[in-house]
């Protein structure tokens, strides 16, 4: 009798691991692919788009543009990008709210092709100030997607799986930075004529997305505990799980809509106000503050410099780079394999302190790189290194911490003020980088390592493992530590409402 009911267990476990497979690269190839695919390729066409601007305001005004004009104009590019994310951030809570996670993510698209549109006529137009709204769009598209795609994911996967499929975001990111630096490339988009086509192609993900993702389905938790639809929460899960037994996933999802019953979402502010969230809201104010401040974008910044001191020809400079976006992609596909055998904790202390290491190092390369003919290729030796240890852990770990540390009705809320925090602080060091380089010269990294200190021990004293706990496993364990002394109490507090899902 066994070997007869062994042979549809394998269709079984086939079935649920390909609808989980499809879902996370649906939501991905539209999600935080495109917040990393929209960051590097703006790096190709620098002098096109400056000449273009230069061209344009001679166009109009019969003269050439003050000497300012080109630098604020590519400054405004530049930055329009995470302002939009900002923006998009703050709009993702009520989205997630009030349509689901899943279709927050296909309207986001909307942002993406009108941004394509601008973007592609903009030459022809002759208008730099399309390019600038492309910009400011595409960064509401990703402020928005970063955030609602760890959110539906981590919904979405059962708790053994959920830190690996979370992960996804962070491998995404990474393969969209990779992608735009190869579409990027002088013999392919990032040519004088092709610009345009190249900011333009952000509309190719977002019609995959279009085309796949309505065919999945939305998070059992939404369905179940904010929407109230018993039916359509068992169907997601039958397709999500296959047929195996939900019993004992179901009554978890029962237990927490019970404690859920006649609460509303909560206002981002009211995180801040309850001392139940004590612990999480400043986990997630720290660590978020953290992965931006550590410096691993600025490494990316810093590279073309360190590469051509090293050696590298001019012209081979761009293929240098794209070995940094790989180091980033390949760490992010190990962590991926094994946070649920190490644990959030080791990933993310681990991945600090290599970077503190690595980061010490190169502040000493570039000191001494005139003194001894090696130390350039020390100091590229440690950009990889450094890349290479921030995908270990901060890269991804950081994203999973508003799914796992918050229950249904703060979630969103979470994910707005950690977004918020990540395009703010990402918009401060793009904006004071420069500054920073003149300032401090040699010691440049030597805040970012301050940073990487903090960030691993408050990882080390403070942050709570998560590894294979249910949500509610997580919420109880938080209000011990919250309330040292006092025996576990129910988890949910807010103010009642007549609707549950009401923001």
């Amino acid at each position: 009798m066994e070997d007869e009911q062994e042979p549809p267990l394998q269709p079984r476990k086939q079935t649920q691991g390909r609808v989980l497979l499809q879902t996370v690269c649906a939501a991905g190839i539209g999600g935080t692919f495109q917040f990393g695919y929209n960051l590097s390729i703006i790096n190709a066409p620098t002098a096109h788009i400056q000449e273009f601007t230069n061209q344009t305001w001679q166009v109009r005004t019969g003269q050439p543009p003050p000497d300012h004009l080109i630098l604020v104009t590519w400054s405004l590019i530049v930055s329009l990008y995470p302002l939009g994310g900002l923006f998009g951030a703050l709009l993702a809570g009520p989205l997630a709210v009030v349509l689901g996670r899943k279709k927050s993510l296909l309207v986001n698209n909307v942002f993406v092709v009108a941004a394509a549109i601008l973007f592609g006529f903009s030459h022809r137009a002759g208008s730099f100030e399309m390019i600038m709204l492309g910009r400011l769009l595409v960064g509401v598209s990703a402020g928005v997607s970063m955030s609602i795609q760890p959110m539906y994911l981590g919904e979405s996967a059962p708790k053994e799986f959920r830190g690996a499929v979370a992960m996804t975001s962070a491998i995404f990111t990474a393969l969209g930075i990779v992608m735009g630096q190869v579409v990027g490339l002088r013999e392919l988009l990032g040519g004088r004529q092709s610009w345009p086509l190249l900011l333009a192609s952000c509309l190719v993900p977002g019609v995959l997305q279009l085309a796949s993702l309505p065919l999945l389905p939305e998070s059992p938790r939404y369905l179940l505990i904010d929407r109230g639809d018993t039916e359509a929460c068992l169907a997601a899960l039958q397709r999500l799980r296959g047929t195996q037994d939900l019993a004992a996933e179901l009554a978890e999802l029962e237990e927490e809509r019970a404690a859920c019953q006649g609460l509303r979402a909560w206002r981002p502010w009211e995180l801040f106000q309850d001392r139940t969230l004590r612990r999480q809201v400043v986990s997630l104010v720290v660590l978020a503050s953290a992965m931006e401040l550590c410096g691993n974008d600025s490494v990316y910044a810093y590279a073309s410099s360190v590469f051509g001191e090293a050696g590298v020809p001019r012209e081979k400079v761009q293929y240098a780079i794209i070995g940094t976006g790989c180091c980033e992609l390949l760490t992010a596909c190990i962590s991926c394999m094994v946070i649920e055998r190490a644990g959030r904790r080791v990933l993310l202390i681990g991945g600090y302190c290599l970077m503190t290491c690595w980061g010490s190092i190169f502040t000493v390369a570039l000191c001494l790189q005139s003194s001894f003919a090696w130390m350039p290729y020390l100091a590229m030796s440690c950009i990889f290194a450094f890349i290479l240890s921030f995908g270990i852990g901060p890269a991804g770990v950081t994203g999973i911490l508003a799914t796992e540390l918050f229950d249904q009705m703060a979630r969103p809320a979470a994910y707005m003020v950690c977004g918020a925090l990540m395009w703010t602080m990402l918009f401060l060091v793009g904006l004071g980088f420069p500054f920073m380089m003149e300032g401090l010269s040699y010691f440049l990294y030597v805040p970012f390592l301050v940073v990487c200190v903090c960030g691993a021990l408050y990882t080390g004293f403070f942050l709570p493992e998560t590894k294979g706990k249910t949500f509610l496993e997580i919420s109880e364990e938080l209000h011990r530590l919250n309330f040292p002394g006092q025996s576990p109490g129910p988890m949910w507090r807010a103010p009642k409402v007549t609707q549950s899902t009401e923001l």
